[in-house]
């Protein structure tokens, strides 16, 4: 992520795909960026001065309320592309903040 865009993250991660923020380790925390969680998961978004964003590599979500959650994204104005490339499996696509691809699964 870029410099100074923690509260972006903690927004979009936090608030919108309803991650909890993990504390960073101490000697980590100078370093900027955050941690979030969800299950056994883990995201670590860590700062980038000459930052770009991953618009092909990504992380895949297994998401429980997959619905729920498309529905609340859209209501925030977070574009939202179908994928139906794999038979069988609902997913899509989203862009954090910064660029960065995800993609969910209903789980």
């Amino acid at each position: 992520m870029p410099v100074g865009m923690e509260e972006q993250a903690r927004a979009f991660y936090s608030g919108l795909l309803g991650m909890t923020e993990i504390d960073k380790p101490y000697e980590l925390k100078k370093r900027g960026g955050c941690w979030f969680s969800s299950g056994a998961v883990q995201i670590h978004l860590g700062i980038e001065p000459d930052f770009r964003s991953a618009r092909k590599a990504h992380p895949a979500l297994r998401c429980r309320d997959y619905d729920e959650l498309i529905a609340r994204l859209k209501k925030a104005g977070v574009e939202t592309k179908d994928d139906q490339s794999i038979p069988g499996v609902q997913r899509c696509h989203i862009f954090d903040p910064f660029g960065n691809r995800i993609e969910l699964i209903h789980a």
